[in-house]
């Protein structure tokens, strides 16, 4: 295949669910961990299309969504502060923290900015030398590298003026916490094919081998998941439980090598906390010591913090898959793109989300 619309073939599409009710014998649950392949899954309708026994878990895939409370309640205590200019993606103003969001706080005042890469923060660094430039790092281990790129640059122009608040997190360790839940139904998981074009799958291997599920490494467009979700069943139907890759026109076993390399330079693995989720040992990135001079957690004493998530909001159980969207009461009625009450309704690879743009107000199993 050459062009983006190949894989989204219905004639393609056809066939590989035909294979797929041929394949499935008995009920599978399997999770992706990627908000854009929950995006997919739900906008183009596949989770309902797929045989009854097969059910589609969305797993904790949006980095929005995980990054914790306290992290959005540091980073609006540092915006509010005079001389400070605070970075972002444009996602992340509108996540609610524990009483407003960033998007509000620019409104109150605050000189708030998206930005599109974090070297336009240090740029903007370098252009306003009497001005603190704290960009706000947030996502998975895809984002990381560029992260550290930024924070090379900056250490290379001797910039003083630039921070980084640090909220990385790691997709094998929330999967090994989700296989450890004593409520941890998901037999196998559609693994994320851009953090495995960084990574690499070397790190699955060992998950797959010691939970014995099969661990299948997939694209994003609709002909990506559904021979994903193939590959998987067809696993489970036979016993095994192995990694492979789907999506071969972009991830080699090894990854990126050159990415990790940076990542190792400038990220050392630290506990991290995931919004609604909780404290996983070994799951987020920090910046190493010898770029700790760049550590908005450590420049800035905000104090005590006290995160609270609003009551209604079940963002836990919806990140974990223990929920769906339309099992939470607010969903919505007072939790809506415009008003959301939870990070998952505000990214568009957030569940949520997905579910409110694809219309759903029933469950997948309901009849249209």
């Amino acid at each position: 295949m050459k062009y983006l619309d190949e894989y989204r073939d219905p004639a393609l599409a056809r066939q590989l669910l035909d294979e797929l009710h041929r394949a499935a014998t008995a009920p599978w649950q399997i999770m992706e961990v990627c908000g854009g392949q929950t995006h997919t899954l739900v906008r183009q309708g596949i989770d309902e299309l797929l045989p009854a026994g097969i059910r589609m878990v969305h797993g904790p895939g949006c980095p929005v969504c995980v990054t914790p409370l306290e992290t959005l309640d540091r980073a609006m205590a540092v915006a509010a502060r005079p001389g400070v200019i605070l970075t972002s993606f444009g996602d992340m103003l509108r996540v609610p923290g524990s009483s407003t969001d960033l998007l509000s706080l620019r409104a109150r005042g605050a000189d708030v900015r998206v930005v599109y890469t974090p070297m336009d923060a240090v740029r903007l660094a370098a252009e306003l030398p009497d001005r603190e430039v704290v960009f706000l790092a947030v996502g998975f281990e895809t984002t990381a590298p560029a992260n550290a790129m930024a924070v090379l640059h900056a250490s290379r122009l001797g910039l003083a003026n630039f921070s980084m608040l640090v909220s990385h997190v790691l997709v094998p360790p929330a999967m090994t916490a989700l296989l450890e839940s004593p409520d941890c139904e998901v037999q196998a998981f559609l693994a994320a094919g851009h953090v495995c074009a960084v990574m690499g799958w070397t790190e699955y291997e060992p998950i797959a081998d010691r939970y014995r599920v099969p661990i299948v490494v997939t694209g994003f467009e609709p002909l990506d998941l559904l021979e994903g979700i193939l590959m998987a069943v067809q696993q489970l139907e036979r016993g095994r439980h192995t990694v492979e890759n789907q999506y071969v026109r972009a991830v080699r076993r090894s990854g990126n090598t050159e990415a990790q390399n940076v990542l190792r330079r400038v990220f050392q693995v630290t506990d991290r906390s995931w919004r609604g989720i909780g404290t996983l040992p070994a799951s987020g990135l920090e910046l190493t010591e010898e770029f700790a001079e760049f550590d908005a957690a450590r420049r800035y004493d905000v104090g005590g913090l006290r995160p609270e998530e609003h009551p209604e909001c079940i963002a836990g159980a919806i990140l974990t898959g223990a929920k769906l969207p339309t099992d939470c009461t607010a969903y919505g009625v007072r939790c809506t793109p415009r008003h959301p009450l939870g990070a998952p309704m505000v990214s568009a690879e957030g569940t949520c989300a997905a579910f409110h743009a694809a219309g759903r107000t029933r469950l997948a199993r309901s009849p249209a």
